[in-house]
């Protein structure tokens, strides 16, 4: 009995060490690769925030400002595919309805070529922000009134790490 203990104590220690490394070293599943996962799990020094609205009328454009900040001394890079940056060319945000249910996405899906050209990269200055402003409706099928609430999910991809979600009401 004693030795059966023991095994199973061994067999048991085995599984949990090979469980715990297996999800440290497992990419992401939203990244395109393990290169993007490896990059965004480094602390790049950008950070990104989304301001919306609080209140739109339905019918009216659904504007969303997404800002980069670089608060380090250096200059640093981030990839602009999957953030605002570019056209749209991918789903970059989840938006869910107070049900907790997701907004279609409709725009386009790009592939991508492994690794990304230097031109796919942009450039922010030490202590320096960048901002963009996208109508949010040219890739989401908003159209019925309600709360809302939009979260930004590639940063695994950009490597800019998004500071929170952002809510408004549609009505």
């Amino acid at each position: 009995m004693r030795q059966y203990f023991s095994i199973s104590l061994i067999l048991l220690t085995i599984f949990v060490s090979a469980c715990g490394s297996h999800k440290v070293n497992r990419p992401n599943s939203k990244a395109t690769d393990s290169t993007a996962s490896v990059n965004a799990a480094v602390d790049t020094g950008l950070y990104a925030y989304m301001q919306v609205p609080g209140k739109i009328k339905v019918g009216d454009t659904i504007p969303l400002k997404f800002t980069v900040l670089n608060r380090t001394a250096m200059t640093r890079k981030f990839l602009k595919w999957q953030t605002p940056f570019e056209p749209l060319l991918s789903k970059y945000l989840d938006i869910q309805n107070e049900l907790g249910e997701e907004v279609q996405y409709k725009g386009p899906m790009a592939k991508r070529v492994m690794p990304p050209p230097a031109d796919a990269y942009i450039s922010l200055k030490p202590n320096d922000s960048l901002v963009v402003k996208v109508n949010v409706l040219k890739g989401y099928d908003i159209h019925e009134p309600g709360k809302y609430k939009i979260s930004y999910t590639s940063e695994n991809v950009s490597g800019l790490k998004v500071l929170d979600s952002v809510n408004f009401e549609y009505r």
